[in-house]
């Protein structure tokens, strides 16, 4: 009997709805594991390190690695499964991009410890206590993973395969790369798996857009009724999908809320956020500063705008004096 394909799953500095997403196929997911050998889960089953490590190089088919890397744990982790597996798959939008958890680059570690151990209004640490990698006690000695200073999208660590976008990806996606993987119907290694296009062409709202779109104003979609049924962007609402690669469904236009760009950039576009500005410069239609200044107003957060999944990938140089260690 000809064995299963091994396949492991890791999670690194997300927020874990990626493990969700899996759990999302339903009973799809029977299938999945009727096809597979889970050899590494560790949200969901009960593997070790070691048990990975026992395994020979390249024997595992394919790694689904989800989050950026932040610690030095999770820098060996992936390392280690890079080492023992066929094909790497970026799971998501923060294994992808470098994510929300990537916005921690605006500050190196120094200034997060300063403020989450020190200065911020909830804190009452008397002793100015901050956690050490290393602390010796009777029973031996007890380690914490260290915390670089910069963050990084997987493939700033290792080789990636091929990259499943989204936060997290729809059950849909995840279907079809698994089965991809299975029949051995990959696209060429590099390839983002999901749409080409930008996910305007598969916007329901899409024919409601003006030929020519022009916006005087911008606007809080959380301080604003919207017409469920027309273009958010006509409306004001700064929606990201004509910067955004399609593949999602538009799951998030169809719930009246505006699309955040967590597919990223579609293959053309270099700098997302770049992308992104340019696109809304182009639609204002003022020609006085003062007017450009009030309506960028709405925009208290241009960068968690306009880069709330790809900083790490942003063409930015990295603060002076920030290296990718502490």
């Amino acid at each position: 009997m000809a064995q299963k394909p091994k396949v492991a799953f890791y999670w690194c500095a997300s927020c874990g709805g990626c493990e969700e997403a899996v759990v999302d196929l339903a009973e799809g997911i029977l299938d999945v594991v009727a096809a597979v050998d889970i050899v590494f889960w560790p949200v969901a089953l009960d593997f070790k390190v070691p048990d990975v490590e026992a395994l020979p190089d390249g024997s595992i088919a394919a790694s689904f690695i989800n989050g950026a890397v932040r610690l030095s744990e999770q820098e060996d982790m992936v390392r280690l499964l890079r080492r023992k597996s066929k094909y790497v798959i970026a799971f998501g939008s923060c294994s992808h991009l470098g994510g929300i958890p990537g916005l921690a680059n605006l500050w190196d570690r120094r200034s997060i410890f300063e403020w989450y151990y020190h200065k911020a209004p909830s804190v009452a640490n008397g002793g100015a206590q901050e956690p050490q990698e290393r602390v010796e006690v009777p029973e031996g000695t007890l380690e914490l993973p260290a915390f670089w200073d910069v963050v990084k999208a997987l493939d700033e660590v290792i080789d990636v395969d091929y990259y499943l976008p989204g936060c997290p990806p729809t059950p849909k996606l995840i279907g079809n790369a698994v089965n991809a993987l299975l029949k051995g119907e990959l696209p060429p290694k590099g390839a983002v798996l999901a749409g080409t296009r930008a996910l305007c062409h598969e916007c329901p709202l899409n024919e409601t857009k003006p030929e020519k779109l022009l916006i005087k104003e911008v606007k809080r979609v959380h301080l604003t009724k919207v017409d469920p049924e027309k273009c958010l962007l006509s409306q004001g609402v700064l929606c990201l999908g004509p910067v955004t690669r399609g593949g999602c469904e538009a799951l998030c236009v169809k719930g009246a809320m505006p699309c955040t760009g967590c597919f990223g950039p579609t293959d053309e576009v270099r700098d997302q956020g770049a992308k992104g500005i340019s696109y809304l410069s182009s639609i204002l239609d003022f020609d006085e500063e003062a007017d450009i200044r009030r309506v960028m107003e709405n925009i208290p957060d241009p960068v968690g705008t306009f880069y709330r999944y790809a900083l790490p990938r942003a063409i930015l140089t990295k603060p002076k004096g920030v290296k990718s260690h502490a």
